[in-house]
């Protein structure tokens, strides 16, 4: 193993991949993994062109072998996205789990875990989710998808709560207005 022959041809790989150039960047990712096949990101790459190509079963087990060599949030990531366009929501469910727990505040995963929660009519599972990502970042838009659970859920009294303290931060939110609306008739 050349690292240097590694980061060449790995680096070569995503500036192709940018530039929409699939099969250039195809060559240049497999070289990467001939060159060292215990690193994720080539399989990341070659993930990625999977998914642009539609070859969905390709890219699920691309991003499978990137989480068996590095099972951080970005592998992850990737198995549960492709599995949601399979249509294996709850598998998908399962993985956007773990990936809130290493890292509560994963916007992509919170996203994601919110879509599949109304999908499979599993909202209570997403609100102590949402509720823990309140301390991590981005409280507006959390907030405020937390206020829809609550309110799709009945919980009217907590929606109430949660928008007004959105609306008690940005009295300009439209999306909140219209929850808050909607929860007044």
């Amino acid at each position: 193993m050349n690292p240097i022959d590694y980061e060449i041809n790995k680096e070569l790989g995503e500036c192709y991949l940018f530039m929409g150039e699939h099969e250039k960047a195809r060559d240049y990712y497999n070289k990467a993994v001939q060159c060292d096949a215990n690193k994720f990101e080539p399989y990341m790459g070659l993930a990625a062109i999977a998914v642009a190509e539609g070859e969905l079963e390709a890219a699920y087990r691309l991003y499978t072998q990137a989480g068996a060599l590095n099972a951080d949030e970005k592998p992850l990531t990737g198995i549960g996205m492709v599995a949601m366009e399979l249509g294996r929501h709850s598998e998908a469910f399962a993985i956007f789990h773990a990936i809130l727990d290493r890292n509560p505040g994963n916007m992509m995963a919170i996203n994601n875990l919110l879509q599949l929660g109304y999908v499979l009519q599993r909202l209570e599972d997403v609100v102590p989710r949402l509720e823990a990502a309140l301390d991590c970042g981005d409280t507006e838009a959390v907030r405020y998808a937390l206020s829809a659970c609550f309110l799709a859920l009945g919980r009217n009294d907590d929606a109430r709560h949660h928008l007004e303290l959105l609306l008690g931060d940005n009295p300009t939110n439209t999306g909140a207005k219209q929850l808050y609306a909607q929860l007044a008739a």
